[in-house]
This record gives C-alpha cells, sequence and structure tokens, in this order.
C-alpha cells in the first residue's frame, strides 16, 4: 500500500483555495468591466439618439421640429428596436421631444435623451446615468437617475451633471 498514486486530501485542498482565490479576486474585475462596457454603450446609444433626432429635424421635422418619441424615431428607421424598445445593455432610456411653438412667443422645438441604470452598485448594470438634449452634448451624473434640464429655451443646461468630454 506504499505504492499508490493519487493526490491526498491536503493537496485536493490546498488546490481549490487557490481556485477560490484567483475567483475572489477575479469577479469582482470582471464585474467592473460589465458595467464599464454598458456605460460605454449607453453613451454612445446617447449620441446615436442625438444624431438620430438631428436628422428627424431636417428631414420629417421640416428643419424645425424634433421626434416626439423612441417609437416616432424607431418607425422612422433611425435607430435599432433594441434601442427602440427604451432598454439596451442595462440601461432604460428615454427621449421626449417637444415641438416649436410659431404662435407669439416663440419658442423653438427640444428633446431630452435620459440612460439611467436598470440597477446600480457592485451587481448593477451601471454607476453613471447619462442625459443629453439638442445641444448634443453628454452630461454624466453617479447613481441612478438622469440630469435634468430646465424647460424653458435659455435654461437647456443641467445644473446637476458633468459634460463628458
Amino acid at each position: 500500500m506504499k505504492n499508490e498514486k493519487g493526490f491526498s486530501l491536503i493537496e485536493l485542498l490546498i488546490v481549490v483555495a487557490i481556485i477560490g482565490i484567483i475567483a475572489a479576486i477575479a469577479i469582482p474585475n470582471l464585474l467592473k468591466s460589465r458595467q464599464a462596457a454598458n456605460e460605454a454603450s449607453a453613451i454612445g446609444s446617447t449620441r446615436t439618439l442625438g444624431t438620430a433626432q438631428a436628422t428627424y429635424q431636417s428631414t420629417r421635422g421640416k428643419g424645425k421640429d424634433f421626434a416626439l418619441s423612441l417609437t416616432v424615431l424607431q418607425n422612422d428607421n433611425a435607430i435599432d428596436s433594441a434601442l427602440g424598445s427604451g432598454n439596451k445593455s442595462g440601461f432604460k432610456f428615454e427621449c421626449t421631444g417637444t415641438a416649436a411653438l410659431t404662435a407669439s412667443p416663440f419658442t423653438p422645438s427640444w428633446f431630452d435623451t435620459k440612460a439611467e441604470p436598470q440597477s446600480t452598485g457592485n451587481f448593477g448594470t451601471g454607476n453613471r446615468s447619462f442625459y443629453s438634449n439638442e445641444t448634443y452634448v453628454v452630461y454624466q451624473k453617479d447613481g441612478g437617475a438622469a440630469p435634468t434640464a430646465g424647460t424653458s429655451a435659455t435654461a437647456r443646461v443641467p445644473s446637476d451633471g458633468t459634460p463628458i468630454e
């Protein structure tokens, strides 16, 4: 019985412990990488919605009106069905527009685009939210609620977000 071959219980426990340590180090990095990828996708989708709104304004909006919703942009084939559904890459998207008023007092058309993570925290889909409007600048804010801008034509810069460079 002295020539038995194989691993002892201690050797197997050491291997399992090493695998556990490696997993404990790798999993948080994997989750952070997934969040960073989701946030990068949300930024890109926010910019895509701005481009789609600009295209809509210059064609169907007759140079003055933006699209009123994601559905209008999707029906116009300006965005894909994933973004048109309002949920993409762990983020909820909302895009609302307002038509220009030609009567006195004249107010131009404007739109708001928001991208908020479906969940936040260490195991969430993202930790930043994003906002853009007819200025085509993307703003970010830590946490779940997207930055917001005023509704008047002169107050369209959010006070609670920072621009992404």
